[in-house]
C-alpha cells in the first residue's frame, strides 16, 4: 500500500458536484492498494498513520499524533499511485491491484483507523473526485509498506 498523507486545516472531496466528505483540521490520505497488498498491509498502514508525530505541541514541535490531537482523516483512493512512469510516456497500471481486491483493502484501512476513535471521512470508490484542501505547513509524507514506510 502506498499512502500521501497531507496534514490539512481542512479537506473535502466532491462527486458530480456533490460534497462527499469533508474534514476539519487532520490528515489527508490519498490512499493507494498494489495487487501484493493484503489485510496485514492495512492494519500496519492505519496503526502508522494515526500514530505520526506530524502535529505541533504547545512549543510548536511535530511531537502529538492525528489521536492526540483528536483530528479527523480524509480517505481517498487513488489507484494511480501505483503508477510506472520508467518506460514512454503512458504510466502502467499494472501493480495496481484489481478494483474488487482494492476496495476490499480500502474498506479494511477505513474500518482499521476508525477502530481507533478517528473521525473518518472518505471519497467515492473508483468516481471520478475533485479533491480540495487547505495542506498545513506545508507537511507532506509518502508512505509505502512494500519499502516498511
Amino acid at each position: 500500500m502506498r499512502a500521501v498523507v497531507q496534514r490539512v486545516s481542512q479537506a473535502s472531496v466532491n462527486v458530480d458536484r456533490q460534497l462527499c466528505g469533508s474534514i476539519g483540521c487532520g490528515l489527508l490520505v490519498l490512499l493507494g492498494i498494489g495487487k501484493n497488498d493484503s489485510e496485514q498491509e492495512a492494519k500496519l498502514l492505519a496503526d502508522k498513520i494515526v500514530n505520526l508525530r506530524i502535529f505541533d505541541d504547545a512549543q510548536g514541535l511535530m511531537n502529538l499524533s492525528l489521536t492526540e490531537t483528536q483530528g479527523e482523516m480524509l480517505v481517498v483512493s487513488q489507484f494511480t499511485l501505483f503508477g510506472d512512469c520508467r518506460k514512454g510516456r503512458r504510466p502502467s497500471y499494472s501493480t495496481a491491484a484489481q478494483p474488487g481486491k482494492a476496495l476490499r483493502l480500502y474498506e479494511q484501512f477505513i474500518r482499521e483507523v476508525r477502530a481507533k476513535k478517528i473521525t473518518v471521512a472518505t471519497g467515492k470508490f473508483q468516481a471520478m473526485m475533485d479533491v480540495s484542501l487547505v495542506n498545513n505547513g506545508p507537511v507532506t509524507l509518502l508512505l509505502d509498506t512494500e519499502k516498511q514506510f
